[in-house]
């Protein structure tokens, strides 16, 4: 007769070692304390999130920092200008923060050994709760006009987006524009409805019409709406702007 070992449990060993030092009672309390005490930390950092006023700089040690999360804020005012978006304290942001982005500031506050504040955030406007007058980036400032990119959450903007945006990036891009979409306009014209031979000079006379009936319908449109170019509005909080 053959004789059989029976296999090692490892778990059902662990547990013998476990259960010779502490009792279940005592392990649950610990986990709760634990979970009490992450709880309270997400809270707080949910509070600075939600209701933090600007700070010029936070203690990193910069030893540790990595190069290619360092940002100036004329690079960050570029990527506003380009694609329309906002950069504004994280109390304006109106959206849902991600677990994720809690996780990485714990990660980097404990790095650094210390508490991170003065956060900051690259979104479009209808993502803030912007007072009246799809891609965020989350930052922290490092002092001398340089912020920490701490996380990206969300969808990529879209590919043409920046295409799309740059008549409004400047007066003289929206002008461009105009010009462009009232020579094409006067080209499609027919050119017997005004007169029965048109001169050059008399196609102008209409495309300078045309350009004056975009324009005045832009000029329209932006006061009532109270629009404005991106070159101004990057950091602007008021929604009318």
């Amino acid at each position: 007769m053959k004789l059989r070992i029976p296999r090692l449990d490892l778990e059902h060993q662990l547990l013998k070692i476990r259960n010779k030092t502490t009792t279940e009672e005592d392990i649950l309390g610990e986990v709760y304390r634990i979970f009490r005490k992450d709880a309270k930390k997400d809270e707080e950092i949910l509070e600075k999130l939600s209701s933090g006023s600007p700070v010029e700089n936070n203690q990193f040690n910069p030893d540790i920092l990595e190069s290619d999360r360092i940002f100036h804020i004329d690079q960050i005012y570029k990527i506003c200008v380009d694609y329309r978006l906002r950069f504004l304290d994280s109390k304006f942001f109106k959206a849902e923060i991600p677990y994720e982005a809690l996780i990485r500031i714990k990660e980097l506050e404990k790095r650094h050994e210390t508490q991170l504040k003065g956060f900051k955030i690259v979104a479009p406007a209808k993502l803030f709760k912007l007072e009246n007058a799809d891609d965020p980036l989350l930052f922290a400032p490092i002092g001398n006009d340089y912020y920490y990119l701490i996380h990206k959450w969300g969808k990529d903007l879209h590919p043409l987006r920046k295409l799309m945006m740059w008549p409004f990036k400047t007066l003289e891009n929206f002008i461009i524009l105009l010009l462009l979409v009232s020579f094409i306009t006067a080209l499609v014209v027919p050119e017997g409805l005004f007169t029965k031979n048109q001169s050059t000079t008399e196609f102008f006379m209409i495309f300078f019409f045309i350009f004056k009936w975009f324009a005045g319908l832009a000029i329209f449109y932006g006061f009532k709406m109270g629009k404005n170019f991106s070159t101004d509005i990057w950091d602007s909080k008021f929604y009318n702007a």
